[in-house]
């Protein structure tokens, strides 16, 4: 583990936002940003409502739909990451606007949905004016237009359960984003660990109020690898191993008829993806 590098903080609409957060993303594939428009104090009483949620037993009533992909996905359905067998340390239910949610809950979390598919829709914009035009002139359409109209965007409630056992298990082993962008507001408690270019790991800072945006695979394919996708992990240590952990992960994607690259349409990508991660 690197202790030399750290993310910087970017802050929202501060003077050269665009340059650095570009700077950060083209770097890492992540960036740290604070004072942003999300609203932390709903994004805190998510994660209590959900915590709750996820005690009471109640998941099964919405088990996962492995075509829609919505609803409840038990440790049992866990995803695995893509050259893993062992599925991740994790439940966590998957939230779109079309989708299953408990009645209680919809509210909070359709209302974060959109906030933050707006952010992040200011955020594409922002990458747009910042790329080459020799990246930008292979575009099928203007990036931020690849999520309009897009149904496949999607809100995880995510609960890492206290590790029962050793040695110590990855609640998330290494893995890369599928889509195009995603926003993720700070954990209730640290782990997040992204993989630099010389193969060392380090911490994602873990911040109250920030959000940390990572990029995906299927930007890093649109975008000819300029942008990359970068390998990251949710570790586990001795101290967290009995401390559950809840985050809130937005995944970002386009449309299924966006054209990405001359191999891939982003349908075509995410069916091969789903497929790797053995969740279909």
């Amino acid at each position: 583990m690197s202790a030399s590098v750290t993310l910087p903080q970017i802050a929202y609409e501060a003077p050269g936002f665009d340059a650095s957060f570009m700077a950060s993303l083209h770097e890492y594939g992540f960036a740290a940003v604070i004072n942003h428009p999300l609203d932390g104090a709903r994004i805190s009483r998510i994660y209590s409502e959900w915590r709750a949620f996820f005690a009471s037993g109640d998941g099964p009533v919405f088990e996962m739909d492995p075509v829609r992909q919505d609803g409840y996905f038990s440790l049992r359905h866990a995803e695995h990451a893509k050259g893993f067998e062992e599925r991740d340390h994790k439940e966590y239910f998957q939230f779109y606007p079309w989708g299953r949610c408990p009645d209680s809950l919809r509210a909070d979390l359709a209302a974060h949905f959109d906030d933050a598919v707006a952010l992040g829709a200011q955020l594409l914009a922002c990458i747009a004016r910042s790329l080459p035009q020799a990246v930008t002139s292979r575009f099928s359409e203007p990036l931020r237009d690849m999520i309009q109209g897009s149904e496949q965007t999607m809100l995880r409630v995510l609960h890492y359960p206290p590790v029962p056992t050793a040695p110590l298990v990855m609640r998330a082993a290494p893995h890369e984003d599928i889509n195009l962008l995603t926003l993720l507001p700070a954990a209730d408690g640290p782990g997040l660990e992204l993989q630099l270019s010389s193969g060392e790991w380090i911490a994602v800072p873990h911040t109250p109020g920030q959000i940390i945006v990572n990029i995906g695979d299927m930007l890093q394919e649109a975008t000819q690898g300029y942008l990359p996708s970068t390998t990251h992990r949710v570790a586990d240590t001795a101290a967290a191993s009995s401390v559950s952990r809840m985050s809130l992960p937005l995944f970002l994607h386009p449309r299924p008829d966006v054209v990405l690259s001359p191999r891939y349409t982003a349908r075509q990508y995410l069916m091969q993806r789903l497929d790797e991660l053995g969740v279909i």
